[in-house]
């Protein structure tokens, strides 16, 4: 049997091809499927079979477009309600492709739909050989519960406990483990960066297997949840309807500097996505700054939302490419176009050109003691709780889409995130809500600890 697994690293999703004398199959396949037909066709394989675990929430799934280019059959757990041709699967429902087999495991708990697909490759053994698990277990974590606008987090973590325990935790501990997410990804909140497991590697070291009592599983499940961007229900929707091929998405006119300056007077959104230095240097004012280098997507469904019909700043155009294709991986697909000519034109065209300060975690440190700035820490809960610095007003970026923080927009507000990348976006966006004296924070959270600067941190329980 051929096995693959394609791993997306900006929306650190994991897809799969399994393929046995000349028939394929495809598992949680990414919005741009051109990479499954050409590794198919380099195997001398056709693909019959597409399986979705769930409903997707934090990406669109490329299956319609798939299925339609291959005349593969789309399979789904059958409580996923879609609204497209697929084959509707329950526990226990089998597969033969080749000298090969897939198993069907409902699995309910991340969603009520949920499954996960045990795989033999009879060539080798007659026993299991992997398991499929989407984001029911994952590589030190679970899926999170709360993903459901039919179901309340307790009632989906009970569930999620049930499949874990009596589906997934069955199975031989040699029995390999490939989820549809790694670290990074907001589906869960303590993945490891291994990209496979085992069952039996699972069962000793995942902290939420660990859990023996199902009311404190739920517990535990239910806290301290990540937060979770308005457009993970917007994209579970396009999932169950079937979106669209990236094929039909209308072409980016050119707007020139002339044109967008009027635009953006009047709210039109201006999305950067050069990198930070870059922007630092000289940029649009009122551009946002979301660079191609991070989670590009993510944050900008989170920040933006799938209802923005952004205008791209870009200094080529394979940057505007990379940014249409990954925008339209998480639902963005209007653009109202793209700056023609970049910055330089902007900057030819003589208008304003906007920059932002930065400072050192040193000279930070040293404005502190004159209490000259106000630290903002737009880092998560977790990493927030975990350390910060004392005087930080904590307002995480993922807060920015409903307000920025309530602050003074006279002020001088120094950004920081762990590393940088977050805090950039931050300051864009506080820029083009009217604060007059940004800074970002080189480097953020890591250098300030790595200068051995003093920090806070929530004292032990019981302390």
């Amino acid at each position: 049997m051929y096995f693959e697994q394609f791993y997306l690293g900006c929306l650190a999703h994991a897809s799969y091809l399994l393929a046995s004398e000349g028939e394929a199959v495809v598992v949680d396949p990414q919005r741009d499927v051109e990479l499954y037909m050409k590794a198919a066709e380099e195997h001398g394989v056709a693909i019959r079979h597409i399986f979705e675990s769930h409903l997707h929430a934090d990406f669109v799934s490329g299956h319609q477009e798939l299925a339609a280019r291959t005349g593969a059959k789309i399979y789904m757990g059958a409580q996923a309600g879609a609204m497209f041709p697929h084959v509707p699967v329950s526990d226990g429902f089998e597969l033969k492709f080749g000298k090969a087999s897939i198993r069907v495991l409902a699995t309910p708990g991340h969603t009520p739909e949920s499954i996960c697909l045990v795989v033999t490759d009879e060539e080798k053994s007659p026993l299991p050989w992997a398991v499929l698990t989407g984001d029911t277990l994952f590589i030190g974590d679970v899926g999170r519960p709360d993903l459901s606008p039919k179901h309340i987090a307790v009632e989906l973590a009970g569930m999620l406990y049930d499949s874990l325990h009596h589906k997934l935790l069955k199975l031989a501990d040699n029995v390999l483990v490939y989820p549809a997410h790694g670290a990074g990804s907001l589906c869960g909140k303590n993945m490891r960066a291994e990209r496979s497991s085992t069952i039996g590697t699972e069962r000793l070291t995942n902290y939420a297997l660990q859990i023996k009592s199902r009311e404190e599983f739920v517990a535990q499940l239910t806290s301290n949840l990540p937060a979770r961007p308005e457009y993970f229900l917007k994209d579970a929707e396009i999932n169950r309807t079937g979106a669209a091929a990236l094929s039909d998405l209308l072409p980016m006119r050119a707007i020139a500097p002339a044109e967008l300056k009027p635009m953006l007077e009047n709210g039109e959104i201006a999305l950067d996505v050069r990198p930070g230095e870059e922007f630092v240097a000289g940029h649009v004012p009122g551009s946002v700054n979301i660079a191609l280098s991070g989670q590009f997507a993510s944050w900008a469904g989170t920040v933006l939302g799938l209802a923005a019909h952004p205008v791209l700043i870009a200094e080529s155009d394979s940057q505007l490419e990379e940014a249409r294709l990954r925008l339209a991986r998480v639902g963005i697909e209007v653009l109202d176009g793209y700056l023609d000519g970049g910055v330089a034109a902007w900057r030819q065209a003589g208008l304003p050109v906007g920059t932002l300060a930065q400072i050192t975690v040193s000279e930070l440190d040293a404005q502190l003691q004159s209490s000259k700035v106000q630290v903002l820490d737009v880092r998560r809960g977790p990493e927030w709780e975990a350390a910060h610095i004392e005087s930080a007003i904590w307002w995480p970026l993922d807060n920015f889409r409903v307000s920025p923080p309530e602050m003074d927009h006279d002020a001088p507000i120094a950004v920081h995130c762990k590393g940088g990348y977050r805090s950039m976006i931050a300051c864009s966006l506080l820029q083009r809500a009217g604060f007059r004296h940004v800074t970002n924070i080189i480097g953020g959270f890591d250098a300030w600890q790595q200068a051995k600067l003093p920090s806070v941190s929530p004292k032990p329980v019981g302390a």
